[in-house]
């Protein structure tokens, strides 16, 4: 067999090679993955929602924390364009906003790490722990960390004790994706959760 035979199989050889690494890098790289936003809301018969004043406080449960703080910020975005009037005290309406986030990590089956706090707001109606209880075991995903975050809001009275309305936002990104930091997630997440505010009570829908 001359020398040109044997660089023909030579080159031949490293295509191959080459070829075949690029399939299991493209194996092994799983693309970012960011879930739809799960949204349920509940609202009393009749309520007053979406004007005049509104304090934001931490809900139940809730550390008033840097990440809580972003999410505050978002929510207050969406409520004074919504046209309330968002104030630091004395509000009219308070909305009590809760967050939860959990990490879980690549391959783990159990176990997720709590990474921040959260609380129930449910005071009627619901019969859904708000902000309790994330389970990352069952999602769907690709081989990479996840982070889930719950947004949960109630809006009350300040004089009384029951809920006008409550609401919660989840969804799920991997922590390569645009929503692995919290101010893209707080904005997608109070986004829809007051999408068509005040929503049909009970009803869950999920918001790309």
């Amino acid at each position: 067999m001359g020398s040109g035979a044997y660089q023909k199989i030579a080159k031949q050889a490293l295509t191959a090679m080459a070829l075949g690494s690029g399939l299991l890098l493209g194996a092994c790289a799983a693309p970012a993955y960011v879930s739809p936003v799960e949204v349920t809301r509940f609202a009393a018969p009749a309520a007053a929602l979406g004007s005049g004043t509104i304090t934001l406080r931490p809900a139940p449960g809730t550390d008033e924390s840097l990440e809580w703080g972003i999410y505050r910020a978002a929510v207050a975005t969406e409520l004074e364009r919504l046209g309330y009037r968002v104030v630091p005290d004395m509000g009219a309406q308070v909305a009590l906003v809760g967050l939860q986030e959990a990490l879980l990590e690549a391959g783990r089956e159990r176990g997720p790490v709590s990474v921040g706090g959260g609380g129930s707001v449910g005071s009627w109606g619901s019969g859904v722990g708000l902000g309790v209880g994330i389970n990352l075991n069952s999602l769907a995903g690709p081989p990479a960390d996840r982070i889930e975050r719950l947004l949960s809001v109630s809006i009350r009275s300040s004089d009384a004790p029951a809920n006008l309305w409550e609401g919660r936002a989840s969804f799920t990104a991997s922590t390569d994706s645009d929503f692995a930091e919290d101010a893209p997630a707080a904005g997608r997440a109070a986004a829809a959760l007051f999408r068509g505010f005040p929503g049909t009570s009970g009803e869950t829908i999920e918001v790309e």
